[in-house]
């Protein structure tokens, strides 16, 4: 149970960061929807839930130290071999991302230069992977009692002090334009985070002594994002009057409780954002070179620098447009997952 809780902590420090963190991300694909969102929620956790399941059940039976022996399981040498390539760049180009999203929450949050903001994520990216990875993975899961407590006292604060009723807060969330059903909303942030989720899984399914952990690790983690989205939806919408049109709703409501709150949920931006990018240059890294090997440690350090010295070279654009590609990718990897699981049910694989 203790190594399920871990994979399941681990799993939801993986996905969350700055932008679910910071309000954004609910805002887009859940809130904006009104009502509908509550169930775009749970959707997106029951997905949650089953793919991590299986994506951490698939890293225990083969074994794996990166993400490419389960990307060839499931979809095969040829096409396995063309997603392995694209979410290997996908990893480097969310690393670059979370330095660069930590040199803007620095500016924002400290009012400090945003190259320090960066270069403080770099070097705490380093000394991190140059853990093995089981401290890796408790590092992972130790920011979600935090971020958990901080969520409820946010939510508590803004339901009690919330102006007018849900339902005049619910019609002010229908006026953010939408294109999407709500349905594809979710389904929509389920595959963005997955494919940059998968690959870490995979590795800490590997870590653990027996399928029931790994599966359940994956269930638990999934069932603890839907928790959280649902806690965030709540507080965000208690205070739609308030948070509507600011770039980091969350953090309005925690300076309006009161400072100390405000810098607590700071801290949580700054925490989310780090454990994004353990995760995601981790599964970069041992792509190339196991954390057994001696090219390990050199490789991580190249890694971070080429990352951070990308992260203000206007990488910004090209990040934009692999993210488009990386929610369309994450329908596909969801499709195969889904295939596989149905043939291992019936009995074929």
């Amino acid at each position: 149970m203790k190594n399920s809780l871990r994979i399941g902590g681990a799993f939801v420090g993986l996905i969350i960061g700055g932008g679910f963190a910071s309000g954004q991300e609910i805002l887009q694909y859940f809130i904006a929807y009104g009502w509908y969102g509550i169930f775009g929620a749970i959707l997106a956790s029951l997905i949650f839930a089953f793919l991590g399941m299986n994506i951490a059940t698939l890293g225990y039976k083969l074994k794996t130290s990166s993400h490419k022996d389960v990307v060839l399981y499931i979809a095969g040498p040829t096409l396995g071999s063309v997603i392995d390539c694209l979410i290997t760049v996908f990893a480097f180009c969310f690393t670059v991302a979370m330095f660069a999203g930590a040199a803007s929450a620095f500016e924002v949050l400290f009012g400090m230069n945003g190259f320090v903001g960066s270069l403080f994520m770099m070097i705490l990216t380093i000394f991190t992977l140059m853990l093995n990875v089981q401290k890796i993975i408790n590092l992972l899961a130790l920011a979600i009692p935090y971020l958990m407590a901080i969520i409820l006292i946010i939510v508590i604060a803004s339901i009690f002090t919330m102006d007018g009723s849900f339902v005049e807060h619910e019609q002010i969330a229908r006026t953010l334009e939408v294109e999407r059903h709500w349905m594809l909303a979710a389904l929509l942030y389920v595959s963005y985070n997955m494919a940059v989720g998968l690959p870490m899984l995979a590795v800490m399914g590997s870590t653990v002594k027996s399928k029931k952990e790994a599966g359940f690790g994956g269930i638990i983690g999934g069932l603890l994002l839907g928790g959280l989205i649902l806690l965030v939806y709540m507080a965000l919408l208690a205070k739609m009057n308030v948070i509507l049109g600011k770039p980091m709703p969350t953090l309005v409501l925690a300076m309006d409780i009161h400072p100390v709150i405000g810098l607590l949920m700071a801290i949580t931006l700054i925490l989310m954002i780090y454990s994004t990018a353990v995760g995601v240059l981790y599964s970069f890294v041992v792509r190339f070179a196991s954390p057994s090997s001696k090219m390990y440690k050199p490789f991580v350090i190249f890694s971070a620098f080429v990352a951070f010295f990308a992260s203000f070279i206007g990488f910004t654009t090209i990040v934009g447009t692999v993210y488009a590609i990386m929610g369309y990718l994450g329908f596909f990897i969801i499709a195969i997952i889904l295939w596989t699981w149905l043939k291992r049910r019936a009995g074929v694989a």
